[in-house]
C-alpha cells in the first residue's frame, strides 16, 4: 500500500502528465488539421509536430516509470523491462532535444539579419541544414543508447540489492558508472551549444537592427519584436533543458551515493517540467497556435455560460 508521500507523488505525476498531454496533443492536432486543410505544412510546424509527438511518448514513459517506482519496484530487477524503459526514454529524450534545437536554429535563420557570407549561404539552404542536423543526431543515437545501457545495468544492480537486502557486488563499477554518466551528459552538450550559439547570434542581429533603427527612426519596428520573441523561445528551451539534464544527473548521483531509489521521486517530478512547460511556451509564442487556443477557450467559456442556466 503506497504511503502518503507516494500517493502525493503519483497524483502530481498524473497531473503533470495530463497537462503535458493537453499541450503537446493540442500542437499535434492543430498542425495536423492545418496540414489536412491546406495540404502543406511549414518547416516550423513540421518540427513542432515531431517534437510534440516525441514528448507525448516521453510523458507516457515518465508516467509509467512513476507508477513502477511506487507500486512495482521489483520490475526494475527484470533486465528486459528495465532496459526497454531506458531505451524508449533515451529515444524520446534524444528526438525531443534535437527537434527543439532545430527549432532554435530555424528561428535564427528566419529572423536574424547578418551580413556574413556564410549566413546568407546557409539561410538559403536552411531546409538542408536542418535535415543534416537531424541525420547527424541519428548517428549519435546509438552512442546514447549504449551509454544508457551501461547506466541501466548499474541501476538494476541497485534495485536487486534493495530487493534482496544483499551485499554490494555490482556488474558495473561505480567508477565506470560515473564516467558513463559524465559522457552521457556531454552527448547533450552539442545541442545545448548549438541553441546557445543561435541565441547569441540572434542577440547580435538584434543589436545590429537596433543601430539601424536609430539611423532611420521612421521605419516600422516589426523585426525587433520578432527577434525578442525568438530569443525568449530559445532562452526558455535552454533554461528548461538545463533543468532537465541537471535532474537526470542528480538522479544518477543519488543512485551512486545513497543507493536508494525512492529519493528520486521529487527529482523525477522536476524533470517532467521540461516536456510540460516548454509546450505551453511554444503555444504562446506561435501566433497560429495562440489564436487557435484563445478561440477554443472562448468557445468553451461561451458553452459553459449557456450550460449554467440549464443546470439551475
Amino acid at each position: 500500500m503506497p504511503s502518503g508521500i507516494e500517493k502525493i507523488f503519483l497524483m502530481t505525476s498524473v497531473g503533470e502528465f495530463i497537462v503535458g498531454m493537453l499541450g503537446n496533443s493540442f500542437i499535434v492536432l492543430v498542425n495536423c488539421l492545418d496540414w489536412v486543410k491546406n495540404q502543406k505544412l511549414s518547416s516550423a510546424d513540421c518540427i513542432l509536430t515531431c517534437m510534440a509527438v516525441s514528448r507525448i511518448i516521453l510523458l507516457w514513459i515518465t508516467l509509467f516509470d512513476s507508477f513502477i517506482m511506487v507500486l512495482w519496484p521489483y520490475l526494475y530487477t527484470i533486465k528486459k523491462i528495465s532496459k526497454c524503459i531506458a531505451a524508449f526514454w533515451t529515444l524520446s529524450t534524444h528526438l525531443s532535444t534535437w527537434f527543439a534545437t532545430c527549432l532554435s536554429i530555424f528561428y535564427f535563420f528566419k529572423i536574424a539579419n547578418l551580413s556574413y557570407p556564410w549566413f546568407t549561404w546557409l539561410r538559403w539552404r536552411v531546409g538542408r541544414v536542418l535535415l543534416v542536423l537531424q541525420l547527424g543526431s541519428l548517428l549519435l543515437l546509438p552512442f546514447s543508447i549504449t551509454l544508457t545501457d551501461t547506466i541501466s545495468d548499474f541501476w538494476i544492480e541497485v534495485y536487486k540489492r534493495c530487493e534482496r537486502n544483499s551485499t554490494w557486488s555490482p556488474i558495473v563499477s561505480k567508477t565506470l558508472y560515473l564516467n558513463t554518466l559524465i559522457a552521457y551528459s556531454f552527448m547533450y552538450f552539442i545541442p545545448f551549444l548549438l541553441s546557445l550559439t543561435s541565441l547569441f547570434l540572434l542577440f547580435l542581429s538584434l543589436m545590429r537592427h537596433t543601430r539601424t533603427l536609430q539611423l532611420n527612426s521612421n521605419s516600422r519596428d516589426f523585426s525587433t519584436e520578432a527577434h525578442k520573441r525568438a530569443m525568449k523561445m530559445v532562452m526558455s528551451f535552454l533554461l528548461l533543458f538545463m533543468l532537465y539534464i541537471s535532474s537526470y544527473l542528480l538522479i544518477g548521483w543519488i543512485f551512486l551515493t545513497l543507493e536508494i531509489h525512492m529519493v528520486n521521486m521529487p527529482v523525477l517530478l522536476i524533470s517532467a517540467v521540461f516536456p510540460v512547460a516548454h509546450s505551453f511556451i511554444l503555444i504562446l509564442g506561435n501566433s497560429k497556435l495562440r489564436q487557435t487556443g484563445l478561440g477554443l477557450l472562448w468557445h468553451l467559456s461561451c458553452h459553459l455560460k449557456r450550460a449554467q442556466p440549464l443546470a439551475s
